[in-house]
């Protein structure tokens, strides 16, 4: 009896389909420890940066602006003096990196010590 080409082509393919996404497998295991992962854990020391923001720390914002914290009235803004009596409000947010961590209680003066950089 003769045997058509479809019917011995069903026949084997349940091994092939496993074959055929093991491929689509390891590609987003790749993608998942080379890129999404180290991008969480970024998110996540920026986030925890940003909650250790404290009065007399030396910051850099989102827009290249330096300047030290001179008070947080709120979670969601924080007052930085850029120039001698300039004081702007900006989102806590857009801070990028603290330079320096200042003491927290006298407006700076321990902007000697380094921040810790994160990864």
């Amino acid at each position: 009896m003769l045997i058509s080409p479809a019917y011995a082509q069903a026949a084997g393919g349940g091994q092939d389909m496993l074959m055929s996404l093991a491929p689509l497998v390891l590609i987003f295991v790749v993608f998942y420890f080379l890129l999404i992962r180290p991008q969480q854990k970024r998110m996540k020391d920026h986030k925890a940066m940003l909650a250790a923001l404290r009065r007399g720390d030396k910051v850099v914002t989102g827009g290249g602006i330096i300047g030290t914290v001179a008070r947080v009235p709120n979670d969601d803004e924080v007052v930085v003096d850029i120039a001698d009596g300039v004081r702007v409000r900006v989102l806590r947010g857009t801070i990028t990196s603290i330079l320096t961590k200042g003491t927290g209680d006298d407006g700076g003066a321990d902007a000697e010590k380094p921040a810790k950089a994160g990864k």
